[in-house]
């Protein structure tokens, strides 16, 4: 049975599709590029959309310590500097997961920051990717509107642009939930087999308790929606979230964010010397505020999953045996966006950084390019 993949390019008007494979192994039901997938860390992207929307907003400043808004301090151990918004979208404050990431319903997030191996050794400006990075902005984003995370980006970016998108499932519309794509590892489902029903439970709960969203508390757990990779979208509905940034914060007229922020947000917040930061192998060299930046010409850069030349930038995804990517080449104004399961899982020591972007990425994004026209 054929995983499913879908590729998608785009501009400010048109878009191109191709798809092939099973998105329901159960129901053998035939993969579209208007199905939702849980597009992984591309998810994170978003979230850097909605929380420039607040500073737009004057809700919180990018470079203001993040307990001024949270409520309690949040200072790197190394040097006792205080944690930025900027230094979280860009994975320079110092945070690991080692401890981990998914917090469950009534985990305090000052808590799990408290935990031994969530800080790194290096002092904050190291490049470190981290999920972790991504749960206290979805707690800010909380702090500061007193609204649930996936309402709150539901209200930011989905219902404005006329997406059928969600965090961890109960945005989403009924026809969207029968369409979702199943995750699956070598030919077994491993996420969303949801038979086209909603989970009985979108969040993270410990074992034997109830899933109770009234104990939900503004702020206390940014985790619960799983901002670092529980996006549901479709491969066309990404190309929209592309055109935002494309068109300077713009899509089909609507403004979703200004330019000098779209300006901000691509502008190199972190570039690798050789020393100051985890590449990879490579793959990271320039990070913006939530976004990865393209093709950087220095030796030891593997950044490139084989794009033309240009201006490139934007977000990849790899989880459950998913791997996606949205890329966007403000040269041209054009981007392309994939998604393909069935994928195996590799360990860190499994892993092979030679060629920089796994295989099936640079394959896909092949794919995606040939719609170009």
């Amino acid at each position: 049975m054929a995983p499913p993949q879908v590729a998608v390019s785009f501009d400010a008007t048109s878009i191109d599709a191709v798809s092939q494979g099973i998105a329901d192994p159960a129901s053998r039901r035939e993969v579209s590029a208007q199905d939702p997938v849980r597009i992984a860390s591309i998810s994170k992207l978003v979230v850097a959309i909605g929380a420039m929307q607040l500073v737009e907003q004057g809700l919180f400043d990018l470079d203001e310590p993040v307990g001024k808004v949270l409520g309690y301090e949040v200072r790197h151990p190394a040097d006792g500097d205080p944690v930025t918004l900027r230094m979280l979208l860009s994975h320079t404050s110092g945070l690991r997961d080692d401890a981990g990431y998914a917090l469950p319903l009534g985990a305090r997030l000052q808590d799990k920051l408290g935990e031994s191996g969530v800080w790194g050794e290096e002092q904050p400006g190291y490049f470190s990717y981290a999920n972790l990075n991504t749960v206290v902005v979805a707690s800010m984003m909380e702090s500061v509107t007193g609204e649930r995370f996936d309402r709150l980006m539901a209200r930011l970016v989905f219902d404005p642009l006329g997406i059928d998108a969600c965090y961890n499932w109960p945005g989403c519309s009924n026809d969207a939930v029968a369409r979702a794509v199943v995750l699956q590892r070598e030919g077994e489902p491993v996420w969303d087999d949801l038979g086209g029903k909603r989970p009985a439970c979108p969040i993270v709960v410990k074992d034997r308790e109830a899933c109770d969203l009234d104990r939900w508390r503004a702020g206390e757990n940014g985790a619960l929606f799983s901002p670092q990779g529980g996006l549901r979208i479709s491969a066309v509905d990404l190309a929209t979230i592309g055109r935002v940034l494309l068109g300077r914060g713009t899509s089909n007229g609507v403004m979703i964010l200004t330019p000098d922020s779209v300006a901000q947000m691509t502008a190199p917040a972190w570039t690798w010397d050789g020393s100051n930061g985890d590449t990879w192998g490579g793959v990271f060299c320039r990070h913006g505020l939530g976004i990865h930046i393209l093709q950087t010409k220095r030796e030891g850069c593997a950044d490139d999953p084989g794009l033309p030349p240009g201006a490139w930038f934007g977000h990849s995804g790899d989880a459950y045996g998913l791997r996606s990517g949205l890329w966007l080449d403000s040269d041209s104004g054009r981007g392309i966006a994939f998604h393909a399961g069935g994928e195996p899982e590799l360990l860190p020591d499994e892993i092979s950084w030679d060629e920089g972007f796994y295989p099936i990425e640079k394959e896909m994004t092949a794919r995606a390019l040939s719609l170009l026209p």
